[in-house]
């Protein structure tokens, strides 16, 4: 039987109230260990400018961890020193920093007393220390890597987590890390395999194979030295390369104790348009959509449309059930009242989907899919905006987007579909901005949006990825695929592609001649009776699972079009599916959210990075106890280990080994109690150790084109 491993919820908490149950007064000081020191929910990043360092701070910018970021390219850069790293509060020794990030084990000149400064800080408070990317030697607890190891490309390799890992910070991994290698001219991948140097005190947490040996050899492990712990990574990596965001959450995990600000989980939802109608095809003669604004004339082309039919239901409702999934259906009721209409009274699809509309979510589409911004002038292709006769732009009114609302959400609720109603996607995200031809908001969309009741509208994240207000709503922004709406098999999809994505000299529309940024265009066209699957399916498989890996809610979104004839998103769904459950422990499940739950995780990120900015937020840990302390109805985000209470109640749900959650700051010190399990906290004496007289040996001799990470690519 499949494991059931989806379809959980954020606990949202509310601190007055548990507070109260608990009978504290209002901020009181919470127990904690009175030789504990103070240890402030804060990692400091020494940055170098080189990608690894860049992709721990977007981690740690993605779930929202503080920190702070000295640049050592910068020279007007603090100093590094007893000073700036530790002080006292109240008498009580603190360290300002839980955590230390070095772009490699010492970044800084021979002897430097910056480095002395952070082994004495470290040593004291017993903070670890990541290194970013380094190789591999007995300076990092490793044998020479030209001793029996390895240095070169690791491009496609199988890397796994050890015993070690699982039972420690990669514990929500399944075990298999594979490498990209996405190109064979590119070199995606370097990295130093060796194993542990003789008598050191290292543990390997994720390795590789050694080519040309049966032995294996460290990619991530830790290492104990001199009261000290350093967690040694030896490949390079950016911040979009699946191999890393396979361990991003873990290298965050090893260094805070999993005890930190911020929270991170793997989101997959789907939204399928025009439920109901049906989408125009692609003609591949005309190299059109006949049917379409930009068709125009169309060259006597006739519009062939896609819907599902009663079968592609049935299919949907059994392929969610399959991998317990639930698909967003997003639905324009006119279409079925038109194909009643067409065919006697009958839409055995429309019967179909009311008999199962309690297996899928269902989001008003809007009643007919009209365009709902400026008013359409299509006599020209690319169509523009029409004007009246003073020049300024003539608007679809305000009645007008009423109407599409309204009588959606009526015939929904007269079909039996169980909706939310302050949920809505326009047809084309239309009434919002698009350019070029419409480069502001419909102004009848606000007072539309408002007077409806709507709080959260649907936008393409390719021109409008950021949550805005219009009117009462707040937009969520979406992923488009590489599915193309106006294709029903494999050919007509490959066929488009090759029109986009190749040159004219190839038949194509030269987009990409255009726009050399382009990194999609291929070198010839694809054999339209393979290119979809051996080039389309992988490559979208590959975006969408980047997205989930990401801690990114976004929603994706296809259409019905994709749901029918050969059923062209399956493949690309299912791939992304099955391919994180191939990674992930069951105690990672993907969180498939509808639209309403996905803004409001998008308004809370947004509320709490701006105090975060604003320096609003104090959180610490003394012994068993962390106080967060922020502004009046803030929403808090934190991860800390499973069986952290607060108040009398638990924190959090479980995500990754980890309690995760929001909970709503009453502006009083929120006061958390780890549970006897969490790591140990720090014993420090009140001041901290001398600094050493020498500080330990910079790594050198690295090569420039591996040090700086020019070997990774930078795949957005």
């Amino acid at each position: 039987m499949k494991r059931s491993r989806r379809s959980i919820r954020t606990a949202v908490l509310s601190v007055g109230a548990l507070i109260a149950a608990a009978g504290l007064p209002a901020g009181a000081a919470h127990a904690a260990d009175a030789a504990a020191p103070r240890v402030d929910l804060r990692v400091l990043v020494v940055a170098d400018g080189g990608p690894a360092v860049q992709a721990i701070t977007a981690e740690l910018d993605s779930a929202g961890t503080p920190y702070t970021q000295v640049d050592l390219t910068r020279p007007d850069r603090p100093t590094i020193d007893a000073a700036f790293l530790a002080d006292t509060v109240g008498g009580r020794p603190r360290a300002k920093f839980q955590a230390v990030v070095l772009p490699n084990d010492n970044p800084f000149a021979a002897g430097s007393a910056e480095m002395a400064a952070l082994a004495a800080y470290e040593q004291t408070y017993e903070i670890p220390q990541v290194d970013a990317y380094t190789y591999a030697r007995p300076q990092v607890g490793l044998q020479y890597f030209v001793a029996g190891g390895y240095a070169g490309s690791v491009d496609g390799a199988q890397a796994a987590v050890t015993t070690a890992g699982r039972s420690g910070p990669f514990g929500y991994l399944e075990g298999s890390v594979p490498f990209e290698d996405n190109s064979p001219t590119v070199g995606e991948s370097y990295a130093y395999l060796a194993q542990p140097a003789p008598g050191a005190d290292f543990t390997t947490y994720v390795d590789a194979p050694i080519p040309g040996t049966a032995r294996r050899g460290s990619l991530v492990g830790e290492y104990k030295h001199d009261g000290r712990r350093e967690l040694v990574v030896t490949f390079v990596y950016n911040r979009y390369q699946q191999q890393y965001r396979l361990l991003a959450r873990g290298i965050v995990e090893w260094m805070t104790g999993g005890i930190h600000l911020g929270a991170s989980r793997n989101y997959f939802s789907v939204h399928v348009d025009d439920v109901f109608a049906a989408d125009d095809r692609w003609d591949t003669r005309l190299n059109c959509t006949p049917g379409d604004v930009d068709c125009a004339g169309g060259g006597g082309g006739t519009p062939q449309p896609i819907r599902m039919t009663a079968d592609d239901a049935e299919y949907a409702k059994n392929w969610q059930a399959a991998r317990n999934f639930t698909l967003d259906m997003v639905y324009n009721g006119a279409g079925s009242l038109d194909q009643r209409e067409d065919n006697n009274g009958v839409d055995l699809l429309a019967d179909k989907l009311q008999a199962d509309r309690g297996t899928f979510r269902w989001i008003n589409h809007t009643y007919t899919h009209a365009f709902l911004g400026c008013e359409q002038d299509v006599s020209v292709v690319p169509w523009r905006c029409a004007t009246n006769p003073d020049g300024s732009t003539r608007w679809v009114s305000r009645s007008t987007i009423d109407n599409e609302i309204v009588l959606n959400r009526l015939w929904g609720q007269s079909f039996g579909l169980p909706l939310q109603n302050d949920e809505l996607v326009t047809g084309e995200h239309s009434g919002m901005a698009v350019l070029p031809q419409q480069p502001q908001d419909n102004p009848n969309l606000a007072a539309s949006l408002t007077g409806n009741g709507v709080k959260w509208v649907a936008s393409d994240n390719s021109r409008d990825p950021e949550p805005r207000q219009v009117g009462s709503a707040s937009t969520v922004a979406r992923y488009p695929m590489n599915v193309y709406y106006n294709v029903g098999k494999a050919a007509e999809a490959a066929d488009e592609y090759n029109w986009i994505y190749t040159s004219r000299a190839q038949g194509g529309s030269g987009i990409c001649e255009d726009h050399p940024d382009t990194t999609t265009c291929l070198p010839a066209p694809l054999d339209t009776a393979t290119g979809y699957a051996q080039k389309i399916v992988p490559a979208e498989t590959r975006t969408a699972l980047g997205h989930v890996l990401s801690n990114d809610p976004k929603p994706h979104f296809i259409h019905q079009s994709n749901l029918a004839e050969e059923r062209l998103a399956y493949p690309v769904l299912g791939g992304v599916i099955d391919g994180y459950d191939a990674l992930f422990a069951a105690n990672t499940p993907l969180v498939n959210e509808r639209m309403k739950d996905i803004g409001t995780e998008l308004k809370r990120r947004g509320a709490w990075k701006n105090a975060l900015q604003a320096n609003q937020v104090t959180a610490y840990r003394m012994g068993t106890a962390v106080t967060v302390v922020a502004p009046a109805g803030l929403d808090v985000t934190a991860t800390l280990p499973a069986g952290t209470r607060l108040g009398t109640a638990a924190f959090g749900s479980p995500y990754a080994g980890r309690a995760s959650g929001w909970t709503t700051s009453n502006g009083t010190a929120l006061q958390l109690t780890l549970p006897p399990s969490a790591p140990a906290a720090p014993t420090a004496a009140a001041a901290p150790r001398p600094a050493p007289a020498t500080a330990p040996a910079p790594a050198a001799n690295v090569p420039a084109a591996v040090r700086d990470g020019a070997t990774g690519t930078d795949r957005r």
